[in-house]
C-alpha cells in the first residue's frame, strides 16, 4: 500500500465529527442541556430558544452548580461527574458519557456561568464563566450569578455548515425542541419548568405531583378521562419492576403517538417494547390507525437495564423484556376492563349468539326502528322428545336489529352488496346478495370512503362547500399545536374548514366542510395538528391537502355503535357500489367482507 494514505486527523475535525453524532438538531442539544441540569439536583429550569434554537438557546437552572475548576474540566471530552465506576452497568443519571458540552462547543459559539451552591470550593461561592467557540476553548473567568448554572448555545453549527444546510425550518426545529422539553417535564414532576419560543410562553408549570404535570401538558381533554394505573412484578431477576402512571380511556384518542410519554427510571424514551406492549392492551377497545394517550412511568433496577445503546439515548435495552411486555399488557388491560365498564356495550359471547343460529328471523327490539323494546316470549309448545327438538335457552337477547323483509328486487343482480337483512353490534350491516353470498359491511369504514371522495371531488372542483357556524367555536389547544394549524390556514380554507387565531393556544373555527354535518370541531383539530407535525416540511402540498381530507372524511362519518335504519342501510349500500375505491376506507382498512356460497360451505366442511 502507498505510503501517506492513511493520517491521523485533526483534533478539532475529530471533535466535530464526533459532535455531528451527538447533536443532530438543536432539539439533541437543547435536551442534553436540560438533562444535565437534572442531574444537577434543579428545582427550577428556564428554557429559551430563538430561531427554532438554531440562532440562540439558553438554559438556566438552581442545581448545584460548578467551581471554576469543574468549569474547565465540562468542556472536555469525556469528562464526567455522574459515574461511580466505569463498567457502565449500574447507569443512575440521565447524562453519563461526557459528550454534549463539547460536542455543543464544537459545533456552535458556548457559554456557561455557574456558581456552586453553599460555598463548598476555595473559591467559595463566587460564579465563573467559560467560553467555547467552534471547538477553541477560552479561560476561566469571575463573573456575576446566581447559584446554579445557565447555559446558551449561539449559532448553532456555524462551524459545521454541512450540518446546518439540513435543518428545517426554524418552525419545525423548535417543535421539535418543545417537545424534547415537554418529555423530559413529564418525566420530573417535582421540578419546575418553563419554556419560552422567540419570546413567547409555551408553559410555565410548578412543581407538581405527577397527576397534574400528565393533566398539565395532555390538556383538558385528555385529562378528564384519566385512568390511573400501577402493577408490580416481582418473578424477575434482579428484583421488582413497579409500573405506575396513567391512561385516558379509550373514548379519547389521537392520529399520532405524539401523547404518549413512556419513561423508565426518570428517562424519557421511545422505547418499541413499551409501544408494542402500549398498542397490544389498547388493540380491542380502540379503532384502528387511533393512538391512545398513556403517561407510563417503569421503575427497576438500573442493573436490569442497558441505556447505553442509542446516541441519543432515547431507547432502551431491557434484559428482561418479556417481563416488561407483559407487566404494561396485563396492568392496563386490567385498568382499561375496570375503567371502561360504564362506556363500554355490554359483550355477547359467541356461544350465547350461537344459541339462535336455528331460530327463524324475526323483528326483536322493535324491528327496524331501533327500539328498546323486548321480543316477544317464543309460543308455549309440548315438552320436546329428543335434543334436536329441545327449545334453546333464551336468556340473552340477539345482538342483531333484523330489518322487515326487504322487496325481491331489492337483491337484483345490479346491487352486488346485495340488500340489508341486519344490523350486527350497532356497527356493522349484514347484507344478503342476489347469488346467496353473505355482506358485512363496516358502517363507519364504508361512510368515511364516501365521505373522503365527496370532499375530494368538491376538492377538484375548486373548493370544498363550507357551513358557516351559527356561533365560531373556540378550541383550546397548546400554543405549537395552535401554531401549526394557523399556518396551514390557506390550505385548510380550501377544503372548508375556516379558523383564525383566538389568543395564545386558541384557534376560532368560524365554517366546516358541509359534507362532514356538525361534528365536534375540538377533536378535529386537534388530529389535524398532530397530522401536520407528523407530516413535516418534505411531504408535496397534495399528497398534505388528501391527508387532511382523510382526517376530515374520518370525523364526518357515521361511528360505529350507531344504530341505523333499513333505509339509511339501503342508501348506504348503493352509494358504496356507485363510488370508486369503495372496497377500503381512508386508512386503508377493508370496508365489507364478502362470503359467497361456496366459502360458506367450505367452512362448514360441505366441499
Amino acid at each position: 500500500m502507498r505510503a501517506g494514505r492513511i493520517r491521523l486527523l485533526p483534533e478539532a475535525t475529530v471533535n466535530r465529527i464526533a459532535a455531528g453524532e451527538v447533536i443532530e438538531r438543536p432539539a439533541a442539544a437543547l435536551r442534553e442541556l436540560v438533562e444535565n441540569a437534572l442531574d444537577a439536583g434543579a428545582r427550577r429550569i428556564a428554557v429559551a430558544i430563538d430561531g427554532g434554537g438554531i440562532a440562540r438557546i439558553e438554559v438556566e437552572d438552581d442545581g448545584i452548580g460548578m467551581s471554576a475548576e469543574e468549569l474547565a474540566l465540562c468542556v472536555q471530552r469525556h469528562a464526567t461527574s455522574k459515574l461511580a465506576d466505569d463498567m457502565l452497568v449500574r447507569i443512575e443519571t440521565l447524562g453519563f458519557r461526557g459528550e454534549a458540552l463539547p460536542s455543543i462547543g464544537a459545533a456552535a459559539r458556548l457559554a456557561i456561568t455557574s456558581r456552586p451552591r453553599g460555598g463548598r470550593t476555595r473559591d467559595g461561592d463566587s460564579a465563573h464563566t467559560i467560553a467555547v467557540e467552534g471547538g477553541v476553548v477560552g479561560e476561566v473567568a469571575p463573573s456575576a450569578g446566581a447559584v446554579g448554572t445557565r447555559v446558551v448555545v449561539a449559532d448553532l453549527f456555524f462551524a459545521t455548515p454541512a450540518r446546518r444546510k439540513f435543518l428545517k425550518s426554524p418552525r419545525a426545529e423548535a417543535d421539535a425542541a418543545e417537545t424534547a422539553v415537554r418529555r423530559l417535564a413529564m418525566a420530573a414532576p417535582q421540578v419546575a419548568f418553563r419554556l419560552e419560543s422567540d419570546g413567547r410562553e409555551i408553559f410555565d408549570l410548578p412543581a407538581q405531583d405527577r397527576a397534574a404535570r400528565v393533566a398539565a401538558l395532555f390538556g383538558p381533554e385528555a385529562a378528564a378521562v384519566l385512568i390511573p394505573v400501577e402493577g408490580r412484578r416481582a418473578d424477575v431477576e434482579g428484583g421488582e419492576m413497579l409500573l405506575q402512571g396513567f391512561i385516558a380511556a379509550p373514548t379519547v384518542t389521537r392520529a399520532t403517538m405524539a401523547a404518549q410519554a413512556l419513561v423508565v427510571n426518570g428517562r424519557p424514551v421511545a422505547d418499541p417494547v413499551l409501544r408494542t406492549a402500549v398498542r397490544v392492551a389498547y388493540r380491542d377497545v380502540i379503532a384502528y390507525g387511533r393512538h391512545p394517550i398513556v403517561a407510563l412511568f417503569l421503575t427497576l433496577d438500573p442493573e436490569q437495564l442497558d441505556v447505553n445503546v442509542h446516541p441519543a439515548k432515547a431507547e432502551v435495552r431491557f434484559r428482561a423484556p418479556e417481563a416488561v411486555r407483559g407487566l404494561v399488557i396485563s396492568t392496563l388491560s386490567r385498568a382499561l376492563a375496570a375503567g371502561a365498564a360504564g362506556v363500554a356495550a355490554p359483550e355477547v359471547s359467541l356461544p350465547a349468539l350461537t344459541r339462535y343460529s336455528g331460530l327463524p328471523l324475526r323483528r326483536p327490539m322493535g324491528g327496524s326502528g331501533g327500539g328498546s323494546a323486548p321480543p316477544p316470549a317464543p309460543p308455549s309448545r309440548p315438552s320436546p322428545t329428543g335434543f334436536a327438538e329441545a327449545r334453546l335457552p333464551m336468556a340473552v337477547a340477539p345482538a342483531a336489529r333484523v330489518l322487515p323483509p326487504i322487496a325481491a328486487d331489492e337483491s337484483a343482480p345490479s346491487h352486488p352488496l346485495g340488500a340489508p337483512v341486519a344490523q350486527v353490534l350497532d356497527t356493522y350491516i349484514l347484507a344478503v346478495a342476489a347469488d346467496g353470498a353473505l355482506v358485512l359491511v363496516d358502517q363507519h369504514a364504508a361512510h368515511e370512503r364516501l365521505t373522503h371522495e365527496a370532499l375530494r371531488a368538491q376538492l377538484l372542483d375548486g373548493e370544498v362547500r363550507r357551513q358557516a357556524l351559527l356561533l365560531p367555536a373556540v378550541v383550546d389547544m397548546p400554543p405549537g399545536d395552535a401554531a401549526r394549524l394557523l399556518e396551514q390556514a390557506e390550505a385548510l380554507e380550501k377544503l372548508g374548514l375556516e379558523i383564525e387565531a383566538f389568543g395564545a393556544g386558541a384557534v376560532l373555527v368560524r365554517a366546516m366542510p358541509a359534507a362532514l354535518g356538525a361534528p365536534d370541531p375540538g377533536p378535529l383539530l386537534r388530529d389535524l395538528a398532530d397530522e401536520f407535525a407528523e407530516m413535516g416540511e418534505g411531504l408535496a402540498l397534495a399528497a398534505k391537502l388528501d391527508a387532511v381530507v382523510a382526517r376530515l372524511a374520518c370525523h364526518g362519518s357515521i361511528r360505529a355503535g350507531r344504530r341505523l335504519a333499513g333505509p339509511e342501510m339501503d342508501a348506504l349500500l348503493r352509494q358504496m357500489e356507485a363510488t370508486p375505491r369503495a372496497a377500503t376506507c381512508s386508512h386503508g382498512r377493508p370496508t365489507y367482507l364478502k362470503l359467497s356460497k361456496a366459502e360458506i360451505e367450505r367452512l362448514f366442511g360441505r366441499r
